[in-house]
Protein backbone atom coordinates (compact mmCIF):
# COMPACT_ATOMS: atom_id res chain seq x y z
CA UNK A 1 0.00 0.00 0.00
CA UNK A 2 1.63 3.35 -1.01
CA UNK A 3 2.07 6.19 1.36
CA UNK A 4 0.33 9.41 0.97
CA UNK A 5 3.27 11.94 0.40
CA UNK A 6 2.75 14.58 3.19
CA UNK A 7 2.19 17.69 1.89
CA UNK A 8 5.02 20.45 4.13
CA UNK A 9 3.77 23.73 5.48
CA UNK A 10 5.63 26.59 4.69
CA UNK A 11 7.72 28.23 6.83
CA UNK A 12 5.88 31.09 8.22
CA UNK A 13 8.00 34.44 7.81
CA UNK A 14 9.78 35.77 10.69
CA UNK A 15 9.70 39.66 11.05
CA UNK A 16 13.19 39.50 11.61
CA UNK A 17 13.96 43.62 11.91
CA UNK A 18 11.45 43.37 14.86
CA UNK A 19 13.43 41.08 16.64
CA UNK A 20 16.53 42.82 15.73
CA UNK A 21 15.18 45.72 17.41
CA UNK A 22 14.38 43.55 20.62
CA UNK A 23 18.26 42.29 20.93
CA UNK A 24 19.14 45.63 20.98
CA UNK A 25 16.32 47.08 23.74
CA UNK A 26 18.02 43.83 25.69
CA UNK A 27 21.14 44.89 25.42
CA UNK A 28 21.59 48.84 25.63
CA UNK A 29 25.37 48.59 25.49
CA UNK A 30 25.23 47.07 21.61
CA UNK A 31 25.15 43.92 19.92
CA UNK A 32 27.43 42.19 17.61
CA UNK A 33 26.97 40.36 14.57
CA UNK A 34 28.05 37.27 16.53
CA UNK A 35 24.43 37.42 19.11
CA UNK A 36 22.42 38.48 15.93
CA UNK A 37 23.91 35.11 14.20
CA UNK A 38 23.27 32.93 17.10
CA UNK A 39 19.61 35.02 18.27
CA UNK A 40 18.45 35.11 14.47
CA UNK A 41 20.11 31.77 12.80
CA UNK A 42 17.11 32.21 9.95
CA UNK A 43 18.55 35.68 9.34
CA UNK A 44 21.00 34.97 6.28
CA UNK A 45 23.68 37.73 6.00
CA UNK A 46 21.86 39.62 3.06
CA UNK A 47 18.59 40.15 4.89
CA UNK A 48 20.93 40.87 8.03
CA UNK A 49 22.99 44.01 6.30
CA UNK A 50 19.25 44.59 4.51
CA UNK A 51 17.91 45.25 7.73
CA UNK A 52 21.31 47.05 9.20
CA UNK A 53 20.97 49.33 6.81
CA UNK A 54 17.30 50.59 6.98
CA UNK A 55 17.74 50.79 10.21
CA UNK A 56 20.72 53.25 9.99
CA UNK A 57 18.56 55.39 7.31
CA UNK A 58 15.66 55.74 9.45
CA UNK A 59 18.64 56.82 12.45
CA UNK A 60 17.20 53.90 15.17
CA UNK A 61 20.19 52.31 15.95
CA UNK A 62 23.84 53.55 15.75
CA UNK A 63 27.03 52.02 14.55
CA UNK A 64 29.97 51.80 16.88
CA UNK A 65 33.51 50.42 16.70
CA UNK A 66 34.49 48.31 19.73
CA UNK A 67 38.00 47.46 19.51
CA UNK A 68 38.02 45.21 16.02
CA UNK A 69 34.03 44.19 16.07
CA UNK A 70 31.09 46.53 15.20
CA UNK A 71 28.45 47.26 17.67
CA UNK A 72 24.88 47.67 17.06
CA UNK A 73 23.28 49.82 19.48
CA UNK A 74 19.53 51.45 19.45
CA UNK A 75 19.54 55.25 19.01
CA UNK A 76 18.24 56.80 22.27
CA UNK A 77 15.43 59.03 20.44
CA UNK A 78 15.82 62.12 22.61
CA UNK A 79 19.70 62.37 21.96
CA UNK A 80 18.62 62.25 18.16
CA UNK A 81 15.89 65.38 19.13
CA UNK A 82 18.60 67.23 20.93
CA UNK A 83 21.42 67.35 18.29
CA UNK A 84 18.42 67.70 15.37
CA UNK A 85 19.88 69.20 12.33
CA UNK A 86 23.72 67.83 12.86
CA UNK A 87 25.05 65.30 10.45
CA UNK A 88 25.41 61.93 11.62
CA UNK A 89 28.87 61.58 12.47
CA UNK A 90 27.78 64.96 14.73
CA UNK A 91 24.91 62.38 16.39
CA UNK A 92 27.51 59.50 16.76
CA UNK A 93 30.03 61.86 18.79
CA UNK A 94 27.08 63.26 21.26
CA UNK A 95 25.97 59.64 22.00
CA UNK A 96 29.22 58.60 22.52
CA UNK A 97 29.64 62.04 24.93
CA UNK A 98 26.80 60.91 26.53
CA UNK A 99 27.26 57.66 27.12
CA UNK A 100 30.29 58.59 29.29
CA UNK A 101 28.20 60.42 31.78
CA UNK A 102 29.83 63.11 34.85
CA UNK A 103 33.13 61.48 34.29
CA UNK A 104 34.01 63.04 30.48
CA UNK A 105 35.92 61.34 27.73
CA UNK A 106 38.65 62.70 26.33
CA UNK A 107 39.01 63.37 22.92
CA UNK A 108 41.80 60.92 22.00
CA UNK A 109 39.11 58.35 23.21
CA UNK A 110 36.25 60.05 21.25
CA UNK A 111 38.52 59.57 17.85
CA UNK A 112 39.18 55.61 18.63
CA UNK A 113 35.48 55.39 19.32
CA UNK A 114 34.17 57.00 16.36
CA UNK A 115 36.86 56.37 14.18
CA UNK A 116 37.04 60.07 12.73
CA UNK A 117 40.50 61.84 12.02
CA UNK A 118 41.33 64.27 14.46
CA UNK A 119 40.01 67.44 12.32
CA UNK A 120 36.54 66.12 12.07
CA UNK A 121 36.13 65.09 15.61
CA UNK A 122 37.87 68.72 16.55
CA UNK A 123 34.94 70.75 13.75
CA UNK A 124 32.27 67.98 15.52
CA UNK A 125 33.42 69.17 19.37
CA UNK A 126 33.52 72.97 18.45
CA UNK A 127 30.05 72.76 16.60
CA UNK A 128 28.41 71.05 19.71
CA UNK A 129 29.94 73.24 22.33
CA UNK A 130 28.13 76.30 20.18
CA UNK A 131 24.89 74.42 20.35
CA UNK A 132 25.83 74.10 24.14
CA UNK A 133 25.26 70.14 23.75
CA UNK A 134 28.30 69.66 25.45
CA UNK A 135 31.17 71.38 27.48
CA UNK A 136 34.68 70.92 27.85
CA UNK A 137 36.01 70.80 31.56
CA UNK A 138 39.83 70.74 32.62
CA UNK A 139 40.93 67.84 34.95
CA UNK A 140 42.96 67.53 37.76
CA UNK A 141 44.46 64.35 37.05
CA UNK A 142 46.42 66.52 34.11
CA UNK A 143 46.91 70.22 34.20
CA UNK A 144 46.25 70.39 30.22
CA UNK A 145 43.94 66.97 29.73
CA UNK A 146 40.31 68.04 28.88
CA UNK A 147 37.10 66.21 29.00
CA UNK A 148 34.02 66.34 27.09
CA UNK A 149 30.62 65.48 28.71
CA UNK A 150 26.94 66.76 28.30
CA UNK A 151 26.76 70.30 29.44
CA UNK A 152 23.79 70.06 31.83
CA UNK A 153 25.92 67.85 34.01
CA UNK A 154 28.27 68.41 37.23
CA UNK A 155 31.43 66.81 36.52
CA UNK A 156 32.42 64.16 39.01
CA UNK A 157 34.15 64.88 41.60
CA UNK A 158 37.15 62.59 40.21
CA UNK A 159 37.67 65.42 37.40
CA UNK A 160 37.33 68.57 39.23
CA UNK A 161 38.91 66.92 42.85
CA UNK A 162 35.99 67.73 44.91
CA UNK A 163 36.03 70.30 47.02
CA UNK A 164 39.90 70.21 47.87
CA UNK A 165 40.90 71.93 44.75
CA UNK A 166 39.86 75.15 43.10
CA UNK A 167 40.73 75.60 39.74
CA UNK A 168 42.72 72.75 39.70
CA UNK A 169 45.05 73.64 43.00
CA UNK A 170 44.89 72.41 46.16
CA UNK A 171 43.73 73.99 49.01
CA UNK A 172 46.20 72.89 51.00
CA UNK A 173 45.21 76.12 53.65
CA UNK A 174 41.81 75.35 53.51
CA UNK A 175 42.37 71.31 54.52
CA UNK A 176 45.08 72.27 57.48
CA UNK A 177 42.10 74.55 58.82
CA UNK A 178 39.34 71.77 58.78
CA UNK A 179 42.09 69.34 60.39
CA UNK A 180 42.41 71.90 62.88
CA UNK A 181 38.45 71.94 63.29
CA UNK A 182 37.92 68.74 63.09
CA UNK A 183 40.18 67.91 65.97
CA UNK A 184 39.29 70.89 67.98
CA UNK A 185 35.47 69.65 68.23
CA UNK A 186 36.57 65.76 68.84
CA UNK A 187 39.21 67.67 72.01
CA UNK A 188 35.86 69.28 73.40
CA UNK A 189 33.81 65.76 73.07
CA UNK A 190 36.78 64.22 75.16
CA UNK A 191 37.42 66.86 78.06
CA UNK A 192 33.38 66.86 78.62
CA UNK A 193 33.50 63.37 78.96
CA UNK A 194 36.24 63.75 81.39
CA UNK A 195 34.35 66.46 83.19
CA UNK A 196 31.23 64.01 83.97
CA UNK A 197 33.43 62.18 86.34
CA UNK A 198 32.30 58.86 85.64
CA UNK A 199 34.08 55.75 85.76
CA UNK A 200 36.83 55.48 83.03
CA UNK A 201 34.91 52.74 80.69
CA UNK A 202 32.03 55.58 80.78
CA UNK A 203 34.23 58.31 79.95
CA UNK A 204 35.78 56.75 77.09
CA UNK A 205 32.39 55.50 75.66
CA UNK A 206 31.13 59.37 76.31
CA UNK A 207 34.51 60.72 73.98
CA UNK A 208 33.31 58.69 70.83
CA UNK A 209 31.77 61.06 68.48
CA UNK A 210 29.56 60.04 65.16
CA UNK A 211 30.35 61.23 61.91
CA UNK A 212 27.40 62.86 61.37
CA UNK A 213 28.01 65.09 64.24
CA UNK A 214 31.44 66.16 63.08
CA UNK A 215 30.31 66.58 59.65
CA UNK A 216 27.19 68.92 61.05
CA UNK A 217 29.30 70.91 63.41
CA UNK A 218 31.52 71.96 60.27
CA UNK A 219 28.69 72.44 58.34
CA UNK A 220 27.67 75.17 61.05
CA UNK A 221 31.10 76.63 61.44
CA UNK A 222 30.72 78.10 58.09
CA UNK A 223 34.38 78.15 57.09
CA UNK A 224 33.59 76.27 53.91
CA UNK A 225 32.48 78.25 50.52
CA UNK A 226 31.10 74.56 48.99
CA UNK A 227 28.89 72.33 50.82
CA UNK A 228 30.79 69.91 52.02
CA UNK A 229 29.23 66.19 52.35
CA UNK A 230 29.83 63.31 55.29
CA UNK A 231 32.43 61.73 52.89
CA UNK A 232 34.34 64.82 52.86
CA UNK A 233 34.27 65.46 56.30
CA UNK A 234 35.46 61.40 56.85
CA UNK A 235 38.81 61.89 54.46
CA UNK A 236 39.95 64.87 57.08
CA UNK A 237 39.14 62.15 59.90
CA UNK A 238 41.09 59.89 58.06
CA UNK A 239 44.45 62.19 58.14
CA UNK A 240 44.10 62.78 61.87
CA UNK A 241 43.27 59.06 62.07
CA UNK A 242 46.93 58.15 60.30
CA UNK A 243 48.94 61.50 62.75
CA UNK A 244 47.78 59.43 65.73
CA UNK A 245 45.56 62.15 66.61
CA UNK A 246 42.67 60.11 66.35
CA UNK A 247 41.02 56.99 66.33
CA UNK A 248 37.88 55.29 65.12
CA UNK A 249 35.31 52.56 66.15
CA UNK A 250 32.34 51.01 64.29
CA UNK A 251 29.59 49.71 66.05
CA UNK A 252 26.63 47.90 64.94
CA UNK A 253 23.71 50.21 63.66
CA UNK A 254 21.05 50.81 61.37
CA UNK A 255 21.89 49.76 57.75
CA UNK A 256 23.45 52.80 56.30
CA UNK A 257 23.76 54.32 52.50
CA UNK A 258 26.79 51.95 51.66
CA UNK A 259 24.80 49.10 53.42
CA UNK A 260 27.30 47.82 56.06
CA UNK A 261 25.30 48.15 59.16
CA UNK A 262 27.81 49.87 61.01
CA UNK A 263 28.26 53.35 62.40
CA UNK A 264 31.32 55.11 62.41
CA UNK A 265 32.55 56.77 65.81
CA UNK A 266 35.42 58.92 66.00
CA UNK A 267 37.47 60.45 69.40
CA UNK A 268 40.82 62.55 70.29
CA UNK A 269 43.49 60.10 71.85
CA UNK A 270 46.50 61.31 73.47
CA UNK A 271 50.16 59.27 72.95
CA UNK A 272 50.97 57.60 76.18
CA UNK A 273 54.84 58.51 75.17
CA UNK A 274 56.10 61.39 73.02
CA UNK A 275 57.32 60.27 69.60
CA UNK A 276 60.96 59.68 69.10
CA UNK A 277 62.71 62.28 66.93
CA UNK A 278 63.41 58.99 64.53
CA UNK A 279 59.76 58.37 63.98
CA UNK A 280 59.14 62.41 63.68
CA UNK A 281 61.82 62.37 60.61
CA UNK A 282 60.68 60.86 56.85
CA UNK A 283 63.51 57.40 57.72
CA UNK A 284 61.40 56.49 60.82
CA UNK A 285 58.44 55.38 58.24
CA UNK A 286 60.07 54.99 55.13
CA UNK A 287 59.15 51.57 53.23
CA UNK A 288 62.14 51.40 51.75
CA UNK A 289 64.77 52.55 54.03
CA UNK A 290 67.01 49.54 53.56
CA UNK A 291 67.18 50.56 49.97
CA UNK A 292 68.43 53.92 50.88
CA UNK A 293 71.96 54.96 50.20
CA UNK A 294 74.15 57.35 48.78
CA UNK A 295 74.71 56.75 44.68
CA UNK A 296 71.54 54.62 44.80
CA UNK A 297 67.43 54.91 43.07
CA UNK A 298 66.47 55.83 46.67
CA UNK A 299 68.75 58.59 48.29
CA UNK A 300 69.21 60.95 51.35
CA UNK A 301 70.60 63.33 48.74
CA UNK A 302 67.33 63.22 46.07
CA UNK A 303 65.01 62.35 48.63
CA UNK A 304 62.08 64.83 48.30
CA UNK A 305 60.53 63.96 51.62
CA UNK A 306 63.59 64.50 53.22
CA UNK A 307 64.17 67.73 51.12
CA UNK A 308 60.38 69.21 52.86
CA UNK A 309 60.94 68.19 56.43
CA UNK A 310 64.18 69.99 56.67
CA UNK A 311 62.24 72.97 55.49
CA UNK A 312 59.72 73.10 58.32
Amino acid sequence: MATAAVKEEPIEEVDFETRFIMLCQASPEGITDNVIQKELPQCDTKQRMTIVNRLLSMGKIDLLKSGSKLLYRLKDPDSASQVKGGDNQEKLVYQIIKDAGNKGIWIRDIRFKCNLLLTQVNKILKNLETKKLIKAVKSVAASKKKVYMLYNLEPDRSVTGGAWYSDQDFESEFVEVLNQQCFKYLEQRAAAAREAKSDPIAQRNASFTPLEDVWKYISELGISKVQLSKEDIETILNTLIYDGKVERSLVAGQATASGDGYVKLYRSVQPLIPTTGLMRMPCGACPVFDQCYEGGAVSPTTCVYMKEWLEI
